[in-house]
């Protein structure tokens, strides 16, 4: 995810030519295909990065533009010191959603593993954040038997089963979300894809 305007777009191209990366594939690295929600790829060149691919985009369904993604980042050090700045988990999850099948198990490791982390004193934050995206049906059961009264007040279709602690109804309502979410994601692509096959 990139911030496109031209003093960061300059960086970009001199990064891009450090590494001795090229567009790989349609659409070309331009302002306009980047803000209509394209991404643009990359394969570098260089020995230490021989290969490896880097993909670009500065706007994704369901999630927010670049500049409020940054206010809710988090950091990530490493062992030699160096900072990665990465999308904060919730920002994760939402631009996750796809009709990519490998995206789902991924988006249901991450929530439990968030879970598992900060069950034992967590925020409230982070407890709606739960009730909002937790994917395990027995983890959003246990969930709304540890917090009755924030259960009570969520539509969610899920977590309404999950009330009833019926395993079968919570794996339905999930089963439900997931294919909305990727229905959407297709709605949502349609147009873009239709423009990549005219630049082919």
């Amino acid at each position: 995810m990139i911030l496109v305007d031209p003093e960061n777009l300059e960086k970009l191209k001199a990064a891009l030519g450090d590494l001795r990366a090229r567009c790989i594939a349609v659409p070309p690295f331009e302002t306009g295909y980047l803000e209509r929600g394209h991404a643009v790829h990359f394969r570098c060149g260089d020995p230490e990065a021989e290969g490896m691919r880097v993909d670009f985009m500065a706007t994704m369904r369901g999630v927010d533009r670049f500049p409020q993604l940054w206010e809710r980042r988090t950091t990530i050090t490493l062992e030699d010191g160096l900072e990665i700045e990465v999308l904060a988990l919730p920002d994760l999850v939402q631009a996750k959603k796809t009709q990519r099948d490998k995206d789902w198990p991924m988006i249901r490791r991450l929530l439990e593993a968030n879970y598992f982390a900060h069950r034992t004193n967590p925020s409230p934050e982070r407890v709606r954040f739960w009730f909002r995206e937790l994917r395990t049906p027995e983890l959003l059961i246990e969930l709304v038997q540890r917090f009755p009264d924030e259960a009570g007040g969520e539509v969610r279709p899920a977590v309404r089963a999950a009330t009833q602690g019926d395993l079968g109804a919570v794996s339905q309502a999930l089963s439900e979300e997931e294919a909305q979410e990727r229905e959407r994601d297709a709605e949502y692509w349609q147009p873009l894809r239709e423009e990549l096959s005219r630049l082919r």
